[in-house]
């Protein structure tokens, strides 16, 4: 393949996902049109219809690749230890803030609440597997104990975004890890 053609088709695709993204940050997805993304995008319907569905598909496609970075990102990290949770909750939140632009607006009101769900998913299944194993739980009450954690996590993350990021990823780390560990009770 001509490099001149796949660095184009990165640039087309990266454009029309910028203008998305932009678009999200006031519109919820049903709102906003094709047309619109490529207006946006100073870039033709019958490019976009080469690359995309629909701006569902768009949209379905920038979150697979957050989601794939998160699996990845996960999948280098041992939460057995809590020090090593501490340390992988930052780097997640460090991960965040390299996408806080994206992150912020997938997470948003406008966004899309699957992408909320799919999110809480993939931290319930390292979380399961690794974290919480250590724990003298049955399987019913882990996933109980995870659903409460991730939830809280999220809308903890959500909370920071929406307040451009006012603390460290370092203290909302430490924030989210201690809760998790000793609960509301800040004495234990």
């Amino acid at each position: 393949m001509n490099p001149k053609l796949d660095r184009r088709k990165k640039y087309t695709r990266m454009v029309l996902k910028d203008s998305l993204i932009s678009l999200l940050s006031t519109k919820q997805i049903a709102a906003i049109t094709v047309k619109e993304i490529c207006e946006q995008a100073d870039i033709n319907r019958s490019t976009f219809y080469t690359h995309y569905k629909d701006q569902f598909d768009l949209l379905r496609q920038i979150e697979e690749e957050i989601i794939a970075d998160m699996n990845t990102y996960l999948s280098q990290h041992n939460f057995s230890e809590i020090e090593k949770s501490l340390q992988t909750t930052e780097r997640l939140l460090e991960y965040i803030v390299s996408k806080s632009d994206i992150c912020n607006v997938l997470l948003n009101e406008n966004g899309d609440t699957s992408f909320e769900r799919r999110v809480m998913e993939v931290a319930r299944s390292f979380l399961i597997t690794t974290w919480m194993d250590c724990q003298e739980n049955d399987a019913a009450v882990s996933e109980y104990i995870s659903t409460f954690i991730i939830s809280g996590s999220i809308h903890v993350i959500k909370h920071w975004l929406a307040n451009d990021m006012d603390k460290t990823p370092q203290q909302i780390a430490q924030i989210i890890n201690s809760i998790a560990i000793n609960g509301i009770d800040q004495n234990s």
